[in-house]
């Protein structure tokens, strides 16, 4: 499908820190509209310099053209449980991809209960997926259709992370016994780390790697610092930032920075407590954080080392620098109204955003 390439300009709208307004200058970018898909591109990967893969939530893998905007589907695809926020989720290219060709995936896996979240990856072999291997199909099972996660992640050593919600019961991100509300860490070939936190500690699943998350949709391991990030939706407001530590509790839902949506009432016992990692931003009210990126190229200079994700009900391109013990925010692309869903960077430094909407857009300065 060659769809017609969109091209237009646009400025900052906003920006704020935790200690009241920041006065920055007004950077300008450049905004390509590279494609128009149907459906939700919930994750995209980079093939090459012209080519992206997407996942469309509803179950499709495109092969994307940048340069014409046109785009083929990949088949061989497994069935794949469309509930709630579930779906086709994130794609992510194996570390070795140049030579192995493996890609993985996070999807909501059909059970007997309703569905769960997996990981996946299988080999791509021109416009189809060949040996696919589902890796980890969680023990967070629901009929429930809400908090999948999923974003993955790969660090320097030869492992995989991939997040999972709560799958909505509260009770399941400080249970051990199972998956929900937890990140997961595994070797490539699916098989658990001996140095994970949990291995051979009884009842506890010994691919849990952190947990006290509610719904983690953003996860980067930023390859200069050698550490983990994840983003993660709160409640109503008390949306998180956290640097990922093994073993470490996130705490929800005993703290929480957010309130019930029934009433102007706090979750949990507190918004910090002892043995409990604090984030380090808390977004009030809500942006729904969708994907989480540390950028370090070259394009956008100021950005390097800051934090980007996407938000879905705010509706913006959201910048967060952490510098000298200070948290500031700025968002960008506010005068599109999009529900931002997934930002990466890609080969030449550039960034490209995925809408609910189905748009595919290239953000560039502007010279």
């Amino acid at each position: 499908m060659l769809q017609r390439i969109q091209q237009f300009s646009i400025g900052l709208l906003m920006a704020i820190s935790t200690l009241g307004y920041a006065a920055e200058a007004e950077p300008q970018f450049h905004i390509k509209q590279v494609a128009q898909l149907d459906g939700v591109p919930w994750g995209m990967a980079q093939l090459n310099d012209n080519t992206l893969l997407a996942t469309i939530q509803d179950g499709g893998l495109l092969r994307v053209n940048t340069d014409t905007g046109m785009t083929q589907r990949i088949t061989g695809l497994p069935e794949i449980a469309r509930l709630g926020q579930g779906g086709l989720l994130d794609v992510a290219l194996s570390p070795d991809f140049d030579t192995t060709s493996w890609v993985y995936f996070t999807y909501s896996h059909p059970t007997k209960e309703g569905a769960t979240t997996a990981l996946a990856r299988a080999k791509l072999k021109d416009e189809t997926l060949e040996d696919w291997q589902d890796l980890l199909i969680s023990d967070a099972s629901s009929s429930k259709g809400q908090h999948f996660g999923s974003r993955i992640a790969f660090d320097a050593d030869g492992h995989v992370f991939f997040s999972v919600g709560d799958r909505g019961e509260r009770a399941n991100a400080q249970d051990l016994s199972n998956h929900a509300g937890s990140i997961l860490r595994l070797n490539l070939d699916g098989s658990v780390p001996a140095d994970n936190p949990y291995v051979r500690h009884g009842n506890i699943r010994p691919e849990i790697w952190s947990f006290g998350h509610r719904n983690p949709q953003g996860l980067f391991y930023d390859k200069e610092t050698k550490l983990l990030w994840s983003n993660e939706h709160g409640p109503r407001g008390g949306d998180e930032i956290n640097l990922i530590r093994a073993g470490a509790n996130y705490g929800w839902p005993i703290v929480s920075y957010g309130k019930e949506y029934w009433a102007p009432i706090q979750v949990g016992e507190a918004s910090s407590k002892e043995g409990i990692e604090d984030p380090k931003k808390v977004f009030i009210p809500s942006i729904a954080p969708s994907s989480l990126l540390i950028y370090r190229g070259e394009l956008f200079q100021d950005w390097d080392g800051d934090f980007l994700s996407t938000a879905l009900a705010l509706r913006h391109l959201n910048n967060v620098r952490l510098k000298s013990g200070k948290v500031f925010e700025t968002r960008f692309l506010e005068d599109l109204n999009e529900r931002m869903r997934d930002v990466i960077e890609i080969n030449d430094g550039s960034i490209m955003i995925s809408t609910d909407s189905g748009k595919l857009l290239q953000v560039t300065p502007s010279r």
